[in-house]
């Protein structure tokens, strides 16, 4: 397509200080799109703060209002644009950041794409239906990243088109590991819908049989008090929480671990399991939401039920005392992982902007 007719694509997404799926995807698509010749804006739904009023992050409401009366008016940069590309998660989230630049971009006459991420859809589509179906019903288009998240929508009568993320698998060096050390790795935030206190109790069984043992949990969030606490009453040594990872750093994470572990009660289609797939880890996960097919039991990682520590331990045991299985999940994953890169997506998403029939 010459450069001349390419629409015009603004992002509305978390910028850069939210470590989280959303925004990584975000910054990743934008720096795609670009080097492929659209001409593509950034509105960050958390803009910087005023010199000086930084400290108002810590306070929870005076934080929303400052937020929205920076971000509101940011809206007005949807009029140099063509199509207003809007991520989206669920509750409050949604009301606050996606509903209001679905709003100003369908009253500038802009093309409207909904990109809902959120494991929790079903729930949020079902009890806040009424505050959430008017905006879905003015999105010109919607996507979501996994055959999951589509069901839930058409559940709930709604049409969405599949465009998987993207990650960038040149950023992650596959190691292919021999006999597993027993280096644990735990990367998603603190909060309880992650369930990292399973992994915590799951190492500490590990850890009874495997002295060696370590366990690194990455990431921060509003359990982080009640997790250090819990790792202190567990272990005695062997877990370290390395707190927030910035992008860059994250292969250098990867490439130091041999087991990654998810014990996650709510998910979609988790980043951190692709880039650790790419890296070579084997990973132990719950089957939540599209993890379901990311990760099928030895064949792509092994899988145990959800809130069940004991089955952790022992697929962490597993990997740890079978080399050969270890080395062919974590193969098998790397290939299907690379699978999700930009050359895969690319028309797809050319298509939503150009208004294509799904």
């Amino acid at each position: 397509m010459p450069l001349r007719e390419r629409p015009r694509v603004a992002i509305i997404a978390p910028g850069p200080a939210i470590i989280g799926g959303q925004g990584i995807q975000a910054r990743a698509l934008l720096a795609a799109l670009r080097a492929d010749g659209y001409p593509v804006s950034f509105i960050p739904i958390d803009p910087d703060f005023p010199l000086g009023l930084g400290w108002l992050r810590q306070l929870r409401y005076a934080r929303t209002a400052l937020n929205q009366a920076l971000y509101l008016p940011a809206l007005i940069g949807l009029r140099r644009a063509d199509v207003a590309h809007v991520f989206a998660a669920s509750y409050w989230s949604f009301l606050l950041a996606p509903a209001p630049a679905i709003l100003a971009a369908r009253c500038l006459g802009r093309r409207v794409v909904l990109h809902y991420h959120s494991g929790e859809a079903d729930d949020h589509l079902a009890r806040w239906g009424a505050s959430v179906r008017p905006w879905l019903d003015i999105a010109d288009a919607i996507v979501v990243p996994s055959e999951y998240l589509r069901n839930v929508f058409v559940h709930h009568g709604y049409a969405a088109r599949v465009i998987p993320n993207i990650v960038d698998s040149l950023a992650f060096r596959f190691r292919e590991r021999g006999r597993l050390r027993p280096r644990l790795l735990s990367v998603r935030n603190l909060e309880p819908h992650y369930g990292v206190d399973r992994i915590l109790r799951a190492f500490a069984i590990v850890i009874r049989r495997r002295p060696d043992a370590t366990l690194t949990v990455a990431g921060y969030g509003s359990a982080e008090r009640d997790l250090r606490r819990l790792a202190t009453s567990l272990c005695r040594s062997g877990v370290r929480f390395v707190g927030r990872v910035e992008p860059p750093a994250m292969p250098a994470l990867y490439d130091g671990a041999d087991v990654l572990l998810n014990a996650s009660v709510v998910d979609n289609q988790p980043l951190s399991i692709l880039e650790a797939q790419l890296a070579g880890l084997p990973v132990v996960s719950t089957p939540t939401g599209d993890l379901a097919r990311m990760v099928r039991n030895r064949e792509t990682g092994l899988v145990v039920p959800a809130d069940d520590p004991e089955a952790m331990a022992e697929a962490v045991m597993t990997l740890l005392e079978d080399p050969q299985l270890a080395r062919g999940v974590a193969a098998r994953a790397r290939s299907e992982a690379a699978a999700y890169s930009w050359s895969r997506v690319r028309a797809a998403w050319a298509g939503v902007y150009e208004g294509e029939a799904a």
